[in-house]
């Protein structure tokens, strides 16, 4: 009998994997409130619930030493924790780290990294609680995981969005994956002329918001100010167009996203025409900008209308209206997740 044809990894992509690897999980603990298809997991602890996520971040996939500074890459590896527990609505408290050094990674640069750790724990007031580390013959590789808090019935799930809701962001979106556009183009111009000098003094927004982000923490009081509840939240870290989805996927809903009401910062859009990019294009597909997407009920929509760092970008629908992008001449186009996959080949 022939042997059954094995299914490459890259074929299904990492969403695609996650769903095959956690389908029969069974959960076994009361206290396990919510566990794989949110940000972080909801543990239940007496007067408030427990959130734990973790993230791996491997030299050569997620990150390039030839242009990221080692203190920024520290920094963002935290961050990027981070940003999955505000995503839940809650309030991050303590980080472990786990890191795979390479032979070729000197003490000084190992303190570099550690440099931006550090700098990221005060910055946003969190322990760093313990970790470990171990040799590694691929390269680098740094493991956060992050423990937070939320009071209880505050969670906010992907799975708790309704018809009629407002879908709103905050910041803006597409800066991220510029700045990276604008370092491989750099690095490509350095390796063909090694005496090419990189031109990047002009673009501090888009360099900083790829190198060095920041978790969306004010987003967080902001809404406990107004006393507004999200119905549903993510952190969009591969792409507005697949995280808006996961959200519609775990709700059960559609939604329309309309192009003309995308927020952009004057230097991506400059920097999108320099590189010959549509900025809706890098919001949708680029990734890392590391804000929040969010619904809220029509109800408590008015308490948040004049808050300057939300934007309000479309609305859940039906299910079986699927999702859709309304472009300025009101025409629509279907979404499609293009966005970061860890699990795509090049």
């Amino acid at each position: 009998m022939a042997d059954k044809k094995q299914v490459r990894i890259e074929d299904i992509g990492e969403f695609g994997l996650i769903r095959r690897l956690t389908d029969d999980i069974v959960i076994r603990h009361p206290s396990t409130k919510t566990g794989i298809g949110d940000d972080a997991a909801v543990l239940d602890h007496g007067r408030s619930q427990l959130l734990v996520t973790s993230d791996l971040l491997v030299e050569g996939i997620h990150f390039d030493l030839t242009y990221v500074p080692l203190k920024h890459l520290g920094y963002k590896s935290v961050v990027v924790n981070l940003s999955d527990i505000y995503a839940m609505n809650g309030h991050p408290k303590q980080i472990t780290v786990n890191l795979a050094i390479s032979s070729k990674m000197k003490l000084e640069a190992v303190e570099e990294l550690y440099r931006g750790i550090k700098l990221a724990c005060s910055q946003y007031e969190v322990d760093l609680a313990g970790g470990d580390t171990s040799a590694s013959l691929t390269g680098l590789l740094i493991s956060i995981t992050a423990i937070g808090t939320v009071a209880k019935g505050r969670a906010a799930l992907r799975s708790g969005a309704r018809k009629g809701d407002l879908i709103l962001v905050t910041g803006d979106l597409g800066a991220a994956y510029l700045g990276l556009l604008l370092l491989q183009r750099e690095k490509k111009l350095f390796e063909e002329d090694p005496e090419t000098q990189p031109k990047l003094d002009q673009y501090p927004y888009v360099l900083e918001r790829q190198l060095k982000p920041e978790a969306r923490h004010n987003a967080i009081a902001l809404l406990y100010q107004h006393q507004v509840q999200p119905t549903s939240m993510i952190d969009i870290s591969d792409g507005l167009s697949s995280d808006v989805m996961h959200l519609c996927d775990r709700s059960k809903l559609g939604c329309r996203i309309y192009a003309d009401k995308l927020p952009f910062h004057p230097e991506t859009e400059s920097v999108a025409e320099e590189l010959f990019v549509n900025p809706v294009v890098a919001a949708l597909n680029g990734g890392e900008d590391y804000e929040l997407l969010f619904t809220v009920s029509p109800e408590d929509y008015p308490k948040l209308h004049d808050v300057a760092d939300f934007t309000t970008i479309g609305h859940m629908v039906d299910q079986n209206e699927g999702y859709q992008l309304v472009l300025s001449d009101q025409s629509t186009v279907p979404l499609v997740a293009q966005g970061w996959d860890g699990m795509q080949s090049e």
